[in-house]
């Protein structure tokens, strides 16, 4: 089976960085920046990074990216290793726990899946949308073994995942297009969903019916069923929720019930959310 990419993070990247390094707005402060621009480094790199490795990627000075790790290190954002090599520190996650702990739609989506009680054998994800990408926010990974196990940080291309096809589903189909030219259509499996015009049709269909499909297109062997969650404020998805299966544990039957409880999970959320004019018929 193919490996689903590790989980990715960003640290603002969209605001202080681009391809060309980091572009800190003006009245920022460009050790900040370039702390941040470190930390995303770490948390795209698969494994942990010597100091030499940091230095040529960031483009500074080494004795200012050994000042910025070592501050990095005391704050707790940053470890540094018996070896010498540089990754993400535990702090990070207390600070990705305490912003979770504060949204309310993670918290909401947690209480809905524990009062509903759907799918208590499947594993369920809630994700947001990030550019082209999305990230999983809120997890309760089941019992039936995947041979994955989602985590919340994990981020994949939306036009792969069922969440991600449910998000898209909600926006104008120019904008869509927009979104992955710029990006581009990537894949994660020999699944070929007919490119742009392919993926295009079935946001359509995701749409008329209420549920978007990932047939195989995140990992073999595997199907999801993702809808789309709405608040108050606009008519564009703010969240997906998605339900992952195996596709030889389960027949048509199951299938239809799973794409039939994420809708009605997201209609739940998206009502507890202030959406208006959800109806859980």
């Amino acid at each position: 089976m193919d490996k689903i990419p590790s989980p990715q993070h960003t640290f603002g990247k969209t605001a202080l960085a681009t391809e060309h390094g980091p572009q800190p707005p003006k009245r920022a402060v460009p050790s900040v920046a370039r702390a941040v621009h470190l930390l995303d480094m770490l948390a795209e790199a698969p494994q942990p990074m010597s100091l030499v490795a940091l230095t040529s990627a960031l483009g500074l000075p080494k004795s200012s990216v050994h000042g910025l790790c070592t501050t990095l290190v005391h704050a707790g954002l940053v470890t540094r290793f018996e070896n010498g090599t540089y990754h993400l520190g535990l702090h990070v996650m207390d600070l990705a726990h305490a912003f979770l702990a504060r949204t309310d739609l993670t918290i909401e989506f947690v209480k809905l899946w524990e009062s509903l009680a759907l799918l208590p054998e499947e594993t369920i994800i809630l994700s947001v949308l990030d550019g082209a990408d999305v990230v999983y926010v809120a997890c309760r990974n089941g019992s039936r073994p995947l041979g994955v196990n989602f985590r919340i940080g994990m981020r994949l291309p939306a036009n792969c995942t069922a969440s991600g096809k449910a998000l898209l589903s909600s926006l104008p189909p120019e904008r869509v297009k927009a979104m992955l030219h710029a990006s581009g259509l990537r894949t994660l499996t020999k699944k070929r969903t007919g490119g742009l015009k392919g993926l295009l049709k079935q946001l359509a269909q995701a749409r008329k019916r209420g549920y978007s499909v990932d047939d195989e297109e995140t990992r073999d062997g595997m199907i999801c069923f993702g809808a789309p969650v709405f608040d108050s404020r606009s008519g564009e998805a703010v969240a997906g929720v998605a339900v992952s299966m195996l596709k030889a544990a389960v027949d048509q039957r199951q299938r239809d019930l799973a794409a039939e409880a994420v809708k009605k999970m997201a209609q739940a959320l998206s009502k507890r959310l202030g959406a208006r004019g959800i109806s859980l018929a």
